[in-house]
């Protein structure tokens, strides 16, 4: 399909934006080409013959929202229509008082660390919105019992971190040159008299910051080591480890009749097993405020082109955006009800975790 320059909304006649509306509605509901006696049953009011709305969709067509994907069929919204259709003209809903329960007893109804959380709120959206739902957050580090800074190598160290649950992860940093035996055992005291069951991350910043006020009581060699140490875990939003839970990729493969569809939802798939794309993507959502839809290739990622994402982002106690949730799926979505349904998910995550 070859990408025509698109004709903004505001320009089209009263005729044209409800033969465009109704074709949209039909394709997001049934997925089919929508031809011009459908719209004439379903527009009575207009009072067209299927000639005269065969002429407005076919200047629909010449203005870049709509094409027929097959000859002699009907039209489906392309997706700069798609895009037009969703920000201007589509009514979104509300969730019922039954929904809102529905997802506060899914989301409450389970043991609730952060990881609970979070991964019954991808399968509460996945089973709602019949699509795959997926949640990015901080990744998730234990309050820590102990570290040891260890020589591996004339030039490598490697830190040992034991977690308060009893868990052990090693990590290998680059040693300052020259650095004496004992300064390994400075760091490694200095470290473990102020972590106190906090996490890295928590305790990194008021310890770089004492390295600064305290360095007669810390030679600069061991300061290096101590800031090594603390690199991966102390910095800001760049760089900072994310962690990314799917739930719920056999949903797209339901109420899929056009084999198009199928097609894209099998790459998909691909795509939700290599996650860094989607992390990438949904760092976006951070950006800004309240929902946001990517549809087709504004998701930059090229092989989800046929695909949509809805995702929000979720706040800690002090409104601090710590994550993104929401689904993605076809491109063909129930946009309208998914919508508030990814938003008030997203607020009662935040609530739980706060």
């Amino acid at each position: 399909m070859a990408i025509r320059p698109v004709t903004p909304l505001s320009t089209l006649n009263g005729r044209s934006v409800e033969i465009f509306r109704q074709v949209v509605d039909s394709y997001l509901a049934s997925g089919d080409p929508v031809g011009s006696r459908t719209l004439a049953q379903a527009l009575p009011s207009l009072s067209l013959s299927a000639a005269s709305i065969r002429n407005v969709m076919s200047d629909l067509e010449q203005s870049g929202l709509l094409y027929s994907p097959h000859t002699s069929a009907g039209r489906i919204p392309t997706q700069q229509g798609l895009r037009m259709f969703v920000d201007g003209l589509m009514e979104v809903g509300s969730l019922n008082p039954d929904e809102r329960n529905a997802i506060e007893a899914r989301l409450a109804n389970r043991p609730q660390s952060v990881e609970d959380v979070l991964t019954q709120a991808t399968e509460t959206l996945s089973g709602l919105s019949h699509c795959a739902g997926l949640v990015m957050a901080p990744k998730l580090e234990a309050p820590l019992k102990h570290v040891e800074f260890v020589r591996v190598g004339s030039e490598k160290g490697m830190v040992i971190l034991v977690s308060e649950d009893g868990s052990v992860e090693n990590r290998v940093i680059d040693l300052p040159e020259g650095l004496p035996p004992s300064a390994l055992v400075e760091a490694t005291n200095f470290i473990n008299a102020r972590l106190r069951g906090q996490t890295l991350e928590e305790a990194g910043g008021s310890i770089l910051a004492e390295i600064k006020a305290r360095k007669a009581e810390l030679d600069a060699l061991a300061a290096k080591i101590v800031q090594a140490g603390l690199a991966t875990w102390a910095g800001g939003d760049v760089g900072e480890p994310k962690s990314l839970i799917v739930r719920g990729q056999s949903k797209l493969l339901e109420d899929l009749t056009a084999q198009e569809d199928l097609a894209r939802v099998r790459q998909l798939f691909d795509d939700l097993e290599s996650k860094e794309d989607l992390a990438q993507l949904l760092d976006l959502a951070k950006a800004g405020e309240g929902v946001r839809v990517f549809i087709g290739s504004e998701t930059q990622l090229f092989s989800l082109s046929g695909s949509s994402v809805i995702v929000s982002p979720y706040m800690n106690s002090a409104q601090k955006i710590v994550g993104v949730i929401g689904v993605i799926g076809p491109q063909r979505l129930n946009y309208a009800r998914i919508i508030p349904m990814v938003d008030y998910t997203a607020q009662v995550v935040g609530r739980l975790l706060s």
